[in-house]
């Protein structure tokens, strides 16, 4: 049997099942490989072997029975309050919904995901642990908020993680790390016992390396079945103005070899209000969240964040009001979008992952700061609400992966992981096998 860390999320699960692995082997070998193989990522920086291994003697049976999860630092659980990425607790411990759906499905939960600063950026290099470093080249961004989940996932220190999408904090880093991830629609997961469960944009889902994965841990975190059904008659829509101008040539590339090779049929559409997305998602995401932040939580921020945020206090509250008409207007495109098609594809990201200690982007009409350039592509569908889904797709020449995004209409989550692996079969599994340097380090 190969290391049980380098196996799926699916083999795990079947083999516990059929008693050839042993959870606790199990267990133990996902902390060994976390603290061997983590150390540059940071990517889960907290363990609790005790309280693992007592969820693990407690774990009903269920489909995760015995499998380690990582979760973001966004929850509660029983024994650790949650840190948004922050040096303080911002929940006390308790449980949240999508522990006690972890811990039904027979799930254990072996640790904390590293995660942007208050879920507040795309790259993942602001964090109280350090910056989430990407699993093919520590020295770029393993992406944000969802980084830690997308670094370990990729790094093959656990096969499965949960992560939160609020502006595009799953699918982002999973295009990073190259990894499978899907924001389920809009009110699928539960968020009680999040630290933003306020939230109007925000929505959970499973971070796996492949498509199968990721709808087994999708179902538990949804509670309802995603059944599965042939993709290859797919109709998807191509919106090309503004999510496929000004990419990295390298990105564009990729992305359109894997629609040209999945063979479904391409349809060209406008989106009207599209152009707004960036500005509404931004506006949303900062006005809605403001009045968490207290005093001495901004006294912990860095002296740019401190200074952001005492900008966005000032701002008026009616931008949210001019925010929620162009989020009508979106989701009235959308309405009309797919009578005509199935789903709905553009590049996850516009570049690939930038250097920690640079966070821009170089696109053909210049460098850009790595958010604004990653929310005009994903903010989109927190506005909306729909779900989506990062594919890999490529390998830039920097070495990092390159995604592709796709997304369906309310609900239609399984459309999406329908699509993953019809592409998947059509490129021969080339990206979502792909190991990255630390994964093919010897255990």
């Amino acid at each position: 049997m190969s290391h049980p860390q380098d196996l799926s999320l699916s083999e795990q699960a079947a083999l516990v099942s059929s008693g050839e692995l042993d959870p606790v082997e199990l267990l133990n070998a996902t902390l060994e490989r976390i603290e061997e193989r983590d150390g540059a990522l940071r990517s889960i920086p907290v363990t609790f072997p005790d309280a693992s291994r007592r969820m693990l003697a407690e774990a009903p049976p269920g489909p995760l029975h015995g499998v380690p999860i990582g979760i973001k630092d966004m929850f509660r659980l029983p024994w650790r309050g949650p840190r948004d990425g922050t040096p303080r607790e911002q929940m006390p411990p308790g449980e949240s919904a999508v522990f006690r759906r972890l811990r039904d499905a027979g799930a254990v939960v072996v640790g904390v995901t590293n995660m942007h600063f208050w879920g507040g950026g795309s790259t993942g290099h602001v964090s109280a642990y350090g910056p989430v470093a990407n699993p093919w080249d520590p020295d770029r961004c393993g992406g944000g908020s969802s980084g830690g989940s997308a670094a370990a996932v990729g790094a093959r220190l656990v096969a499965g993680a949960v992560g939160v999408d609020g502006g595009g904090s799953i699918r982002l880093p999973a295009a990073y790390c190259g990894i499978t991830g899907l924001k389920c629609t809009y009110g699928d997961v539960p968020l009680q016992g999040y630290t933003h469960e306020f939230a109007t944009m925000d929505a959970a889902g499973p971070m796996c390396r492949d498509a199968g994965d990721a709808r087994l841990l999708g179902e538990v975190l949804a509670g309802d079945p995603l059944p599965a059904a042939v993709a290859g008659g797919l109709r998807v829509a191509v919106v090309r103005d503004p999510f496929w101008a000004d990419l990295d040539p390298e990105v564009e590339r990729a992305c359109e070899e894997a629609l040209d090779a999945s063979g479904w049929t391409r349809i060209e559409l406008e989106l009207p209000g599209a152009e707004h997305a960036q500005i509404a998602a931004v506006a949303r995401l900062t006005l809605e969240a403001i009045h968490t932040i207290a005093p001495e939580d901004l006294a912990d921020a860095d002296p740019i964040m401190r200074a952001l945020v005492k900008y966005e206090k000032l701002l008026p509250a009616e931008l949210l009001s001019r925010a929620d008409l162009i989020r009508a207007k979106l989701r009235r495109s959308l309405v009309a979008a797919f009578e005509r098609c199935d789903a709905i594809a553009w590049p996850t990201v516009p570049a690939p992952a930038p250097p920690i200690a640079a966070p821009v982007v170089e696109l053909p009409s210049g460098q850009h700061p790595a958010d604004a350039a990653n929310v005009r592509q994903s903010g989109f569908g927190n506005l909306a609400g729909i779900p989506g889904i990062n594919l890999p797709v490529g390998l830039h020449s920097s070495g990092v992966p390159i995604g592709l995004q796709l997304q369906a209409a309310w609900g239609r989550d399984s459309v999406l992981l329908d699509a993953a692996e019809h592409l998947e079969r059509a490129t021969d599994r080339a990206y979502v096998d792909a190991l990255p340097p630390v994964a093919g380090a010897p255990a």
